[in-house]
């Protein structure tokens, strides 16, 4: 990230912009930075604007107590006001969440588009899992156990006891443990972990809720909730389900699996013409 803008509480919120068109601001989801989703910026490079960031308390951004998800919104609107006044945002998963609340604040947001927000409300149990997680991650980091914490997390998302207790010896760990007190401000972002059916009926701009034909039912439901005009699902490579599942690849396959799922539908969006004035 080798650019800067101040939000309006002063937190540095870090950038970098790649390409030349309309401006298109891509929001990463929990346990990610900016870098997360370089590589997808890349696919939009050639007709658009692509900024990535750092969202505050993580990578090379600041922070500055106490957290809340308007802070979040007003980082939004401060790099919107440093590439030009308007622009269109994609976020993925929680960061999808975000985009939804900066949407309906009344962000000078052109369309956005959304991959995967896992509302509860379709999941069996969902809303009760949320509500447990959210006590649970708040005392792990009260405490001070961040390994906890992303342990907590990597539950929600369906990866198996197994597969975290490799993780936990892996050299990733330590970088893990860095952000996670990020992860109560994704766990804010989703508000409880229902979809905001009100809070999205102010919404007018059109936003394309997206998910991978892979992924579980309750995740495409979600999909269906979430898009304000249209919703997509899009095929992931070899059938895997990068949420989990009958068949499970280690944690390193999941992320190049899941990647490449949310690779394709940024660029279904983008080839869909969505970002388009």
């Amino acid at each position: 990230m080798d650019k800067k803008t101040l939000s309006r509480d002063g937190t540095p919120i870090a950038y970098e912009i790649s390409g030349q068109g309309p401006a298109v601001i891509l929001v990463s989801g929990a346990m990610s930075t900016g870098g997360t989703v370089a590589p997808l910026g890349a696919l939009l490079a050639d007709r658009f604007t692509v900024i990535g960031y750092d969202r505050r308390g993580r990578g090379a951004s600041g922070d500055t107590a106490p957290y809340a998800v308007e802070r979040e919104v007003e980082d939004l609107a401060a790099l919107i006001d440093a590439v030009g006044g308007e622009a269109c945002l994609y976020g993925i998963s929680s960061g999808g969440a975000l985009v939804l609340e900066a949407v309906a604040s009344g962000l000078p947001v052109r369309r956005a588009a959304v991959y995967e927000v896992p509302f509860a409300d379709f999941s069996e149990q969902g809303a009760k899992e949320r509500a447990a997680y959210t006590e649970n991650l708040t005392a792990a980091l009260a405490e001070g156990r961040r390994g906890d914490a992303v342990e907590l997390f990597l539950t929600l998302t369906g990866m198996a006891p197994e597969m975290i207790r490799g993780a936990r010896q892996s050299p990733m760990w330590a970088g893990m443990e860095a952000v996670a007190p990020s992860l109560a401000y994704d766990d804010a972002v989703m508000g409880g972990g229902l979809l905001p059916r009100e809070r999205l009926a102010s919404v007018s701009v059109p936003v394309l809720a997206v998910a991978g034909g892979a992924s579980p039912d309750w995740l495409r439901e979600a999909a269906r909730g979430g898009g304000c005009g249209a919703t997509g699902v899009v095929p992931e490579p070899g059938g895997s389900d990068p949420h989990g599942g009958s068949e499970r690849p280690g944690p390193g396959a999941r992320r190049v699996l899941h990647a490449v799922a949310t690779a394709r539908a940024l660029h279904a969006v983008a080839r869909a013409g969505h970002f388009r004035p």
